[in-house]
């Protein structure tokens, strides 16, 4: 069965559409056949990977409209499939509140995907509704990127203790593989100072592979290219390679 992650932090602006693609594309450079799930109506993971399709997305896949496997679509990056969403999936929000059973709909969608790809990356939106909270029921661990900035904590305990709350709600084994430090300058105290206060904080799930600020990671979203493809040269580029053989080695 694939493992699935959800890549989550309900802080805008942390890096954590960035890594859900290149994450994705770093397994998909290792010859494993992985999905990548846009659950953000926002639609940035899917823009990011070149789609710029319409309907089927996962909001039909929500309303029973149609079957994830009918909606998933190849990004142009080898070994990397995509199922998109674009801002219909507002609409989904709204019917998954209507459904005593909402919180189990994404896991059940997905769970015949199972078997096809080695790992499924789930890029929630920058909020703790309905859709992160399917995803987070739907994963076997969580990523979450945090930006080496003042207000890098700000919320993540929010964000743990809905990690709780989804564990008493039927997946107590959701567990955190792995906290990542993202937008690291090394010329700044600042960066520094954070890296070692998350360390201090969190401990051993910290990673140990930093991503750095890369103009090239930056210009890659605005090309539908993951970075890796973009310039796998680049230091943003071998970053997402190095974080991927970590995850790989914690969860294998």
């Amino acid at each position: 069965m694939a493992d699935f992650l959800a890549v989550a932090n309900q802080k805008g602006g942390v890096g954590k559409t960035t890594s859900a693609i290149n994450l994705a594309a770093a397994f998909g450079a290792m010859e494993r056949p992985v999905l990548l799930v846009d659950t953000d109506p926002q639609g940035n993971a899917s823009r990011g990977v070149g789609w710029s399709g319409r309907s089927p997305t996962l909001f039909e896949v929500l309303s029973g409209e149609a079957k994830a496997a009918d909606v998933i679509v190849p990004s142009g990056f080898p070994f990397l499939d995509l199922l998109p969403a674009n801002r219909d999936l507002v609409g989904a929000e709204l019917g998954l509140r209507r459904d005593r059973h909402w919180i189990r709909r994404l896991g059940s969608s997905l769970r015949s995907l199972g078997t096809v790809y080695e790992r499924i990356f789930v890029d929630c939106p920058p909020a703790l509704g309905p859709l992160t909270l399917n995803a987070l029921h739907a994963a076997d661990a969580v990523v979450v990127p945090l930006q080496c900035e003042y207000f890098a904590l700000e919320g993540v305990s929010e964000l743990m203790a809905t990690v709780q709350r989804v564990r008493e709600l039927g997946r107590p084994d959701l567990a955190i593989a792995g906290v990542i430090l993202t937008m690291y300058d090394d010329r700044t105290n600042l960066s520094r100072d954070v890296a070692r206060e998350v360390r201090r904080h969190f401990g051993s799930i910290v990673c140990d592979t930093i991503v750095p600020r890369n103009v090239r990671l930056a210009e890659a979203p605005s090309h539908g290219m993951p970075v890796l493809q973009y310039d796998i040269k680049s230091k943003g580029a071998q970053a997402y390679l190095s974080l991927a053989r970590e995850l790989a080695a914690r969860r294998p």
